[in-house]
């Protein structure tokens, strides 16, 4: 089956053909680093993983460049700085740290560029200059705007009335706007800020080039795809693709632009405005990065996903049905590295994930009753399956243990201590370890050949 991806430009799914096949090119914007990203953020980050690996299934590793921006100079990251008193490097480098420590743990792969605003601030006055120099954009009191006037399909992208978009263009309200939808893509710092030189005095850029300047110099434009939340349709996405037409890229900016839904706590979209959020460094604390990425996945990318303890509890029990029937299976080596064809299919269709874990586990139900060749078949299948997308990376074993070496060894010593009472028919001391054991979330399951035991769900 052919990939299919929906385009929010087009409003309907379309087969993916990328512009050359040997350098297929995917952007996706990052984030601000000025604190601990909550789990809301990652969303985007898992979603576009999983298309990353889905594209490089198709056309090659080396083939497919994927670059997620960092902003690193922002008003929030500059008050962070004066608080503390530092660089604001040292609070960007602390968070973009913990940043991709939190993207790691729940299985997203390093994109190949990380490009930081900072270091492509040449770029972006240079695409600035060259729209000053295209009549796109103008200089006014320290200032300098792009003139949505100049992009006469200003609001193709979100499909927005005349009135929605100076509704919407809320940023930077000022009496030297030549129209209220023009916006801001250089500006004077305040005093005390960063800020770096420029034909128009010394400042810093405003949001929206930032990406369209890092997309330049990471991948070149045009690009295959680019990718986002939906609140950065409007008017992120929509300064992004007027201003780099306009910097001297008419013919296309994006080939396919693609938008994940919300993540809700409460009924609500998931941020740090609204103080409804959980952060993934927390999570990860609690919960398995893995079933952290499976929570994300389980419900199809466009649409919104509410985000609960029973969703993650939920993940949860679904891998240890897919771990469960691996562990079992322990004695099975795998016969093929090839995904099941079903989940082929299902990712192609749009990354229908929801259809892919279904067959993971028709996968699991094979692989308990198949005998033979077609056990070891079945196995790789499975293992190749959740590979793909992001899943059944850990040893069996060590999945139902948990990763707490200190904790193992504990639990080891009280499982040691416990058989010599058994043998010893010390029955209350037997019973009083496995209590201990139980307080430590650990379930003991005594069998002919011993007991083994794992961590128990969260509550």
């Amino acid at each position: 089956m052919t990939l299919a991806l929906y385009d929010t430009m087009a409003r309907a799914k379309r087969p993916f053909e990328p512009r050359d096949p040997k350098r297929v090119t995917l952007y996706v914007c990052g984030p601000t680093v000025y604190n601990y990203a909550h789990i809301g953020n990652f969303r985007p980050v898992v979603v576009f993983d999983l298309l990353f690996r889905v594209l490089r299934a198709i056309y090659g590793e080396e083939a497919v460049l994927y670059a997620a921006n960092v902003t690193d100079v922002d008003d929030k990251i500059n008050r962070k700085a004066a608080e503390e008193g530092v660089p604001i490097s040292v609070i960007t480098n602390r968070y973009l740290d913990a940043y991709n420590a939190d993207a790691a743990a729940l299985g997203a792969l390093r994109p190949s560029f990380q490009p930081r605003v900072t270091d492509t601030m040449d770029a972006i006055v240079g695409m600035i200059g060259r729209l000053v120099e295209k009549g796109a954009a103008y200089a006014a009191e320290g200032h300098v705007l792009f003139s949505t006037g100049a992009y006469a399909d200003y609001g193709k992208l979100s499909r927005k009335p005349l009135d929605d978009l100076i509704a919407g263009a809320r940023v930077d309200v000022a009496p030297y706007k030549n129209d209220p939808r023009d916006f801001v893509l250089w500006k004077p710092s305040k005093p005390g800020e960063p800020e770096w030189e420029s034909p128009w005095g010394p400042g810093r850029p405003g949001w929206h080039i930032e990406c369209s300047a890092m997309i330049e110099e990471a991948l070149g434009l045009p690009i295959d795809i680019h990718g986002g939340g939906e609140d950065l349709i409007f008017p992120h996405h929509e300064n992004e693709m007027a201003q780099g037409v306009c910097a001297g890229h008419s013919h296309e900016y994006a080939r396919y632009w693609l938008h994940n839904g919300f993540l809700n706590m409460a009924d609500e979209k998931m941020s740090k405005s609204l103080g409804n959020v959980a952060l993934a460094h927390e999570l990860r604390q609690r919960y398995p990065g893995e079933a952290l990425r499976w929570a994300l996945l389980v419900g199809h990318y466009r649409a919104p996903l509410e985000w609960t303890a029973e969703l993650i509890e939920q993940a949860k029990t679904s891998l240890d049905r897919l771990y469960g029937a691996l562990r079992r299976a322990a004695d099975v080596e795998p016969s093929t590295r090839q995904p099941s064809v079903k989940v082929i299919d299902a990712l192609h269709d749009d990354l229908n994930t929801p259809r892919a874990m279904a067959e993971l586990f028709a996968l699991a139900t094979r692989l308990e009753t198949a005998k033979g060749e077609a056990r070891a078949e079945v196995k790789g299948q499975l293992l190749a399956s959740g590979r793909l997308l992001g899943f059944l990376g850990a040893d069996p074993e060590a999945w139902f243990q948990g990763g707490d070496a200190d904790l193992k060894a504990k639990v080891e010593e009280l499982i040691s201590a416990r058989q010599a009472a058994r043998a010893a028919k010390n029955w209350p001391e037997a019973d009083r370890i496995r209590a201990e054991l139980a307080a430590l979330s650990v379930e003991v399951m005594d069998g002919p050949a011993g007991a083994t035991w794992r961590i128990k769900e969260q509550a």
